[in-house]
Formats: structure tokens, C-alpha cells, sequence
């Protein structure tokens, strides 16, 4: 992951998810959150440009439902996804979220 493409402010995190791809389903954790993407990990193979369903679980046990694209891979570490397909409801969700994570880290510091 050597080239930076992200378009969007990114936070730390730590949140369960579950993901489907063309051949695997499992369980991950998403580290790095932004509202065009994250990245996934998880020990599944997947494939550049390969369509994801990922389901993420909020602090509150909410969760969001979004559709990605995987850009790009690091073999049984995990992957980035990039965002293309989300409810209103559920990028709304997500911006809040993220917009939460960023007020409480201007508070830490």
C-alpha cells in the first residue's frame, strides 16, 4: 500500500465487522475508517476490484451496511475498500460517527 489515493480524513479505529465476498465470508475488524472507505482486517483472499458486502458494528451495536470495492490487498493481513454503495441513512450514520471519533480526539489533546 505504497501509493496514498485516500480523498477523504480518515480515524483510528477498532470495530467489529463481517464481510462477503465471491468466495469467502468472515468476521474482521475495521482499523482505519473514512466516509469513501476503511481497511479490512482479516485473513480472506480476495481480488483486486472485487465486490464486498461488508456490515459494521458501530460502539452502540449499530450497525451499517455498505457495498465496496477492493482497491487494494495485503495477503492475510487484510484490504482496503473503497465505498461505492450505502443508504442515505447509513452514510448519514457513518459521518456521524466519524465526526464523533474526530471531536473526541480534538479533546485528548
Amino acid at each position: 500500500m505504497i501509493n496514498e489515493r485516500r480523498k477523504a480524513p480518515r480515524v483510528r479505529v477498532k470495530l467489529r465487522a463481517r464481510w462477503e465476498g465471491a468466495i469467502h465470508q468472515e468476521v474482521a475488524e475495521i482499523t482505519d475508517l473514512s466516509e469513501k472507505g476503511c481497511f479490512v482486517l482479516s485473513g480472506g483472499a480476495v481480488d483486486l476490484k472485487e465486490l464486498i458486502w461488508i456490515e459494521i458494528e458501530l460502539p452502540n451495536q449499530e450497525l451499517i451496511q455498505l457495498w465496496g470495492e477492493v482497491v487494494d490487498a495485503a495477503y492475510d493481513i487484510g484490504f482496503a475498500l473503497k465505498f461505492n454503495s450505502a443508504t442515505g441513512e447509513g452514510e448519514a450514520r457513518l459521518r456521524k460517527f466519524i465526526e464523533t471519533v474526530f471531536a473526541s480526539d480534538r479533546r485528548k489533546k
